[in-house]
């Protein structure tokens, strides 16, 4: 597969320069809030459930960074994209990090609905919300200490002019699924979407006017799923994915993006953009030989070798013994041939391929194809 510098060189020629009507990318900062898709730390800072290990962060970083990933994520080529700073995570406070281009509230497994005993994660989208309130009430008290901490922090009014990121949801759909039937999950839907826009809501009456959301990707086409809900053939499509996840994840979608549709008359003064990352990453899927890719569904980084290379047992880099043995998810040679990174999230080179693509405009709604208003200028 050719470099991912080599691919990114060759996106920002066939990029344009010309202004988008209605879109407008030149922000001077970016609150994001979602799941593990775009968790640049907050989980592993709150010291919750299993430290990442290396191999994690290898390919970009050098070391685990607190993404579930070899590299950067999608958040990370977007911001690369926009000309500004990787966001810091809201919760990783040691080293001074600086929050004057935005903060990052999500964290990995967290859900658009209230977290239970059961959750992964507690921040859920409600949570992650009145955590961006108590930022931005700190940031303004501490913008009248003096000018030696507005390095760090917001400008006043970078909250009304910023863009706000959204990528959650995946979650309250592939959990539902380990108690409920294919037609319940479905039903949940409205109850999990009435919460988001709730969310939207108090956010747009704080004075967020500009809306990225994501919609989910196709949750059947992940390795742990297959592994989990595959065992029956039958269960499969014809590319190897779990059909009734992939069903949910596009009545999800469908539901999400009319979502979006019906909040342009509710907020009338803002703009609100649905990207449809699910036609993406499928297409990315099916058609995986044709970008450079070996292995559509198969984790890099896990244990248990061919077809799937993966152990619910064992995340990647841990060692555990199974039935008396020593054993280890390990990673494969090279992750740029592999879509998948652990069973459950992309690879760097995954994330770089849908970045790209989300930045054609061509998967937007309202679309910005053929009105790209800037040039990618990717760090390599």
């Amino acid at each position: 597969m050719a470099s991912l510098a080599s691919v990114f060189s060759a996106i920002c020629v066939s990029l344009l320069l010309s202004p988008a009507s209605g879109i407008d990318f030149d922000y001077q900062a970016v609150f994001n809030f979602g799941d593990s898709n775009s968790d640049t730390g907050d989980l592993i800072a709150a010291a919750i459930g299993d430290p990442l290990l290396p191999p994690n962060g290898r390919a970009y970083f050098s070391k685990p960074a607190g993404r579930f990933c070899d590299g950067r994520l999608i958040i990370d080529f977007l911001m690369d994209a926009m000309d500004m700073p990787f966001l810091n995570a809201y919760l990783d406070s040691v080293g001074a990090p600086s929050f004057q281009k935005g903060c990052n509230f999500a964290a990995a497994g967290s859900t658009i609905l209230p977290a239970t005993k059961y959750s992964v994660s507690p921040f859920s989208f409600g949570i992650q919300v009145a955590q961006f309130f108590r930022f931005k009430n700190q940031v303004l008290q501490l913008q009248t200490k003096g000018k030696k901490i507005r390095k760090y922090i917001p400008q006043v009014d970078y909250f009304d002019q910023g863009l706000y990121m959204f990528d959650i949801g995946q979650n309250d759909l592939a959990g539902a699924f380990y108690s409920k039937t294919e037609d319940q999950v479905i039903a949940s839907i409205p109850k999990i979407l009435s919460e988001f826009e709730s969310g939207l809501k108090k956010l747009y009456d704080q004075g967020a006017r500009k809306f990225w959301i994501h919609n989910t990707g196709p949750l059947g086409c992940l390795t742990q799923n297959i592994v989990i809900f595959g065992k029956d053939p039958s269960k499969l499509d014809k590319f190897g994915c779990v059909g009734s996840h992939n069903r949910a994840a596009k009545l999800f979608n469908i539901q999400l993006h009319t979502l979006c549709t019906k909040l342009r008359g509710v907020f009338a003064d803002a703009t609100i953009t649905y990207i449809d990352v699910f036609t993406i990453k499928f297409n990315l899927i099916v058609n995986f030989s044709r970008y450079g890719f070996e292995n559509p569904i198969a984790a890099c980084c896990g244990y248990g070798g061919p077809p799937l290379n993966y152990d619910p047992r064992i995340s990647c880099g841990q060692t555990k013994v199974l039935k008396g043995h020593s054993a280890t998810a390990k990673a494969c040679d090279d992750a740029t041939e592999y879509i998948n990174w652990d069973g459950i999230h992309y690879t760097e080179a995954a994330n770089l391929h849908v970045s790209s693509q989300i930045l054609t405009g061509r998967y937007s709604d309202p679309p910005f194809a053929d009105q790209m208003p800037f040039a990618l200028k990717m760090k390599f």
